[in-house]
């Protein structure tokens, strides 16, 4: 992913509908890796090469020709890695009417991420008052808050991660009952066991592989599973197998993938949520930020060695 310099007009075309943006904050997220390759029927587009790669970000409106946003204005929503962008279309642009919170957060708690979690717990998983819930990659942008809307439901909540510094976040800032680290598991079977000696009701999938397979094991009757990522197996040349499928039928499982944007209807009753819960210190979130848009491609590919803690956000400009 080289630098490139080039230079841009600040000003929207005339007649044009377009936004011109400063981009203030950048997200690295897991699913980007797939759009570095070419896969048909994917939700997004791959990334064209030669042109700046597009993602989650915060930005100032510089000018614009669309009748609902103007100058001044804070959004949020899909961006260009560049220091301005002229946005052609203002689909999935959030405007920011929150700003006595940091902006960053517009990039995970508050954007993208944060719908993610609410999504995908309280509508795909149902959950209830007393369940057991399993994360994986639980100190994530996604698996954080997840596990903090758990303990808030009244759950009981276990989550893996890659390092000690992880699971000890986990457990001493997110309020997790439990935490492990899935490298010094040499059995995850056994593992889940020992965490969840009676079964898990919600599982939280954002790794796949070998620990998807422990996890169908370990289900209880009539579970539930949100498939939210599978970062195990994004840079595999060959994804790997899952064995334990039949424990679906036996105990009657329910496993559903979802997207955040299937559910962006839903963000004004989840900022009514979520706002409170962070001014009362009730949620906390913890940001791994890179400085410059040149730390950029090193942050990115970063997450996939486990090497973020936190959500891992590229700061560009800070106003």
């Amino acid at each position: 992913m080289p630098l490139k310099t080039s230079t841009i007009r600040l000003k929207v075309p005339e007649g044009s509908d377009a936004i011109l943006v400063k981009n203030l904050y950048l997200s690295c997220d897991p699913y980007m890796r797939g759009r570095m390759t070419k896969i048909e029927g994917s939700y997004v587009d791959s990334f064209t090469p030669g042109s700046p790669i597009t993602g989650y970000g915060v930005a100032k409106v510089l000018d614009s020709g669309n009748p609902d946003f103007k100058k001044g204005d804070l959004v949020w929503g899909m961006t260009g890695w560049e220091e301005y962008s002229l946005l052609t279309t203002a689909s999935g642009l959030f405007k920011i009417q929150n700003t006595d919170v940091p902006l960053s957060y517009y990039t995970g708690i508050l954007g993208m991420p944060g719908m993610t979690a609410y999504a995908g717990f309280y509508e795909i998983c149902s959950p209830k008052k007393g369940e057991t819930v399993f994360i994986s990659a639980a100190s994530g942008a996604v698996g954080q808050l997840v596990g903090q809307f758990a303990k808030l439901l009244g759950c009981y909540v276990v989550g893996s991660a890659g390092t000690k510094e992880k699971v000890d976040l986990l457990k001493n800032k997110f309020g997790f009952d439990d935490a492990f680290n899935y490298k010094e598991e040499h059995d995850l079977d056994a593992a889940l066991k020992r965490y969840f000696p009676n079964g898990i009701d919600i599982y939280f999938e954002n790794v796949g592989g070998k620990m998807l397979d422990a996890v169908l094991l370990n289900m209880r009757l009539h579970a539930r599973i949100a498939v939210c990522g599978m970062i195990s197996q994004y840079n595999l040349d060959q994804p790997e197998g899952v064995h334990n499928l039949l424990c679906l039928i036996t105990k009657r499982v329910r496993m559903e993938g979802f997207l955040a944007s299937d559910h962006y209807n839903l963000y004004p009753k989840f900022l009514d949520m979520i706002l409170p819960q962070i001014k009362e210190g009730n949620i906390v979130y913890v940001e791994d930020i890179a400085e410059g848009l040149e730390s950029g491609p090193a942050a990115l590919v970063g997450l996939f060695s486990g090497r973020n803690v936190g959500k891992q956000v590229v700061v560009v400009a800070r106003d």
